[in-house]
């Protein structure tokens, strides 16, 4: 005889799923299993499709027809497939607002609603397939990199894995590192162009209003000295 049942540790309760008696097959059972098990003829059990629901120890109890009995516990752990993970790329530029020539940069890693992953960096084009942990952060989730010119081409993989599968993202930091650089310097360009135009625009409004008070000023002293004249006139 073979008994094959699931312990619930929350309901501290067992869940039979399926059981063999004298050679007789029976999975009919009501549990939340119906319809995904096939216990075979050499009594062992198959579940399947699996769901993130079904992690669990099962045990089985195998009695002789001497009536001797064996138990056996298997814990079961479903991990979810693991999906491509996401890589940011966060810089701190070195100079005043010039394409650096050093370039600071945080790879962030992640991947969102899984547990039970593990993260790692590999550096693309090197023998090496590990990055040193001094570099490393939040359980290697964040990676720290020091760029120079001469790195523009290199690119760094994010590798996320568990036991039963990985998937990985490759990114370029240096791109990123050019992207800001040119955009600081574009904002620095501004804040220079832009008080100077500034400054120009008033100058020249400034310099019109100036010459049009002083023309106005002398047609009144023209016309001044006209109405002088006329007064003055009939005493000659």
């Amino acid at each position: 005889m073979a008994v094959w049942s699931l312990w619930c540790l929350h309901l501290w309760a067992e869940e039979l799923l399926a059981t063999s008696f004298r050679g007789s097959l029976e999975t009919l059972y009501h549990s939340r299993f119906l319809g995904r098990t096939q216990l075979h003829s050499n009594l062992s059990l198959e579940l399947w499709p699996l769901e993130s629901g079904d992690s669990g120890n099962f045990s089985v109890l195998l009695v002789d027809t001497g009536g001797r009995a064996w138990t056996r516990i298997l814990q079961l752990k479903v991990y979810d497939a693991v999906p491509r993970p996401m890589v940011q790329v966060f810089i701190a530029l070195l100079g005043d607002g010039q394409p650096p020539k050093t370039c600071q940069a945080l790879l962030s890693c992640r991947v969102p609603n899984i547990s039970d992953i593990t993260y790692s960096w590999r550096q693309e084009g090197t023998i090496d397939f590990g990055i040193e942990p001094h570099g490393l952060f939040m359980d290697g989730q964040v990676l720290r990199v020091s760029l120079e010119p001469g790195d523009k081409d290199v690119a760094y993989s994010c590798i996320v894995s568990n036991p039963v599968s990985w998937d990985s993202t490759t990114v370029i930091p240096w791109k990123s590192c050019h992207h800001e650089a040119v955009k600081t310097y574009y904002k620095d360009v501004l804040l220079v162009v832009v008080p100077v135009s500034l400054f120009l625009i008033l100058a020249g409004l400034f310099s019109a209003w100036h010459w049009g008070a002083c023309s106005g000023k002398r047609k009144k002293d023209v016309c001044a000295d006209g109405v002088v004249l006329e007064t003055e006139s009939p005493l000659v």
